[in-house]
């Protein structure tokens, strides 16, 4: 295993000349420059084969000049592939970092490092030793396991996108280039279940319109673009990566009643989680009009939504296809993509199969295989606890979380799920940072509203009383009376009593759907009613005793 050569010297002419290693100044290196006279100092991360030539650009640079430090890295086992592997894992790793704050701008061409020569040495030894090398010499301050862990990291514009998700990107940045100019305003679908990597491709197109817009030379100069998020978690996470980029600002980010209310128009406005708008008027929050959507259609010239209408956990916030194409008329254009690829669970194709079964069958299908995916179902709510801290102590951001079925208001008191068993308070809140990122919360319970949009590395969901098992049915029932999220059952009057009870029971369902759905290395399940709880565990028995 190659040692790196690093060379750290001051970012002018006089130092950069007197380098005079070879693998630094005629193969590839990666390079970091960066300052230190601030309280969040600039940081640039790049890669290059002429390293005199690119240094001498960045010198001529009105933004890059001003650095006061480069570090210089380079390896013999470096080649193209790698430098431009290593110089986007870096850029993703500093924006999560958060310690500076970052020039590079979104790359007009995703680089090509799918499947270069040893890759998984690079990626799994060289770049964790790179990684630690860095923080030796205080460049970062956070652990490569932290990094991974926060919700920046997962939602950073600099992410690799699926062919797929890179697809619908250009699509969206290509058509808005054209539509701009037209006389129909558009609305553009992007729909997919929970975990197929929809606010990943929001956040790139985001960066990138940012971007172009501060560009003379690009058709977007000057076009102002906003993302909108029904969601104040989410909202937390968006505003943080704007701070550590160039030309994203905290004011581009917004949610849609505030947004409505200011009544300014824009060109391009970006919708996540848009199963979370309005369908109706909600005077207690301010809103007056008829729904979320049709008001920011009036505001923009574009609107790119990203949908799923098995998420949607609100009875005022119900969209079903005829509402939707209520809202678009015969004026719009409408331009609908899918999302499929599931990137959250991993090896958990035959569990999210289970689920799908559960949520929309109701049907308890026999115990899935994991194909390393770690699914249990628990008896003891004492272990139950004790796993999900076991697991939190090994690989963090680890959480117990559950439907709303037990109170929970926003009055400073704490209330208790599930006070007989679990016996933990629901979720505490704390302005700038999301809930499972923070320590203390390992001894809460988290509702929906803390997790929906977000992974953890394991689940540990509590299915509380609104959800049973009926043994002489075969099937999962629903009871609306024992969900205790008032405002999400809040009554409509477009809504006769069957569309009304129909709408509240899936609604119950999506959320527990969105709990299910949030592990990405493992799910344990512990039912409060005796009932499921015993058919879930005969299920799992079952498996067990054919495994062996």
């Amino acid at each position: 295993m190659a040692d790196f050569i690093l060379e750290e010297v001051r970012f002018d002419k006089d130092s950069i000349g007197q380098i005079t290693e070879e693998l630094l100044t005629n193969y590839p290196i990666i390079y970091i420059l960066h300052n230190t006279d601030k309280r969040r100092p600039d940081a640039y991360i790049g890669e290059t084969d002429q390293m005199p030539k690119r240094m001498k650009a960045h010198l001529k640079d009105l933004r890059r000049c001003k650095m006061t430090q480069t570090l210089l890295i380079g390896n013999q086992d470096f080649h193209k592939s790698a430098t431009y592997d290593f110089e986007t894992k870096l850029i993703n790793y500093f924006l999560a970092d958060e310690k500076y704050k970052l020039q590079n701008r979104s790359q007009t061409k995703q680089k090509k490092t799918a499947n270069y020569a040893n890759k998984a040495y690079f990626q799994q030894e060289l770049f964790p030793r790179l990684w630690e090398t860095l923080r030796a010499k205080n460049l970062v301050n956070h652990t490569i396991d932290e990094i991974e862990n926060k919700d920046i990291f997962k939602l950073s514009p600099f992410k690799t996108l699926s062919t797929a998700q890179q697809a619908i990107k250009d699509e969206v940045l290509n058509f808005s280039q054209q539509a701009l100019s037209d006389n129909q305003h558009h609305l553009f679908l992007i729909e997919g279940e929970a975990g197929t990597g929809k606010s990943v491709v929001l956040s790139a197109i985001m960066h990138r319109l940012a971007d172009l817009a501060a560009d003379k030379s690009s058709p977007f100069h000057g076009v102002k673009s906003r993302l909108l998020v029904n969601h104040s978690e989410m909202l937390k996470t968006y505003k943080a990566i704007a701070a550590g980029l160039p030309n994203l600002k905290k004011n581009s980010f917004d949610k849609p009643t505030p947004f409505i209310n200011k009544g300014q128009e824009v060109d391009i406005v970006l919708i996540d989680e848009a199963h979370l708008l309005l369908s109706q008027s909600d005077a207690y929050n301010n809103f007056r009009q008829d729904n979320h959507l049709s008001e920011i259609l009036k505001l923009a010239k574009i609107v790119v939504c990203i949908f799923d209408s098995k998420q949607v956990l609100k009875v005022k916030s119900h969209w079903d296809k005829e509402r939707l194409s209520a809202v678009i008329g015969s004026e719009l254009k409408l331009h609908h993509f899918h999302l499929t690829d599931q990137f959250r669970m991993q090896g958990a194709g035959a569990v999210i199969d289970w689920i799908d079964d559960l949520v929309d069958q109701r049907r308890l299908s026999p115990w899935p295989e994991r194909d390393g995916f770690d699914f249990q179902v628990v008896a003891d709510p004492s272990r139950f606890k004790d796993m999900i801290w076991e697991k939190d102590q090994i690989l963090g951001l680890s959480r117990i979380i559950g439907t709303f079925d037990y109170e929970h208001k926003k009055d400073g008191n704490s209330y208790l799920v599930d006070p007989g068993g679990i016996n933990l308070p629901w979720n505490s809140t704390v302005d700038n940072k999301t809930w499972a990122e923070r320590p203390e919360t390992i001894r809460e319970v988290g509702s929906i509203y803390t997790i929906q949009g977000f992974d953890l590395n394991y689940a540990g969901v509590v299915i509380g009383p609104s959800v049973d098992y009926d043994p002489e049915m075969d099937r999962i029932v629903v009871d609306p009376n024992r969900y205790m999220d008032r405002g999400a059952k809040v009554r409509r009057a477009d809504m006769d009593d069957d569309t009304y009870a129909q709408a509240l029971e899936q609604m119950i369902l999506n959320s527990l759907n969105v709990l299910l759905k949030r592990g990405v290395k493992g799910l344990y399940l512990y039912a409060v009613n005796p009932r499921l709880r015993d058919k879930l565990l005969a299920l799992q028995a079952a498996t067990k005793s054919t495994e062996e």
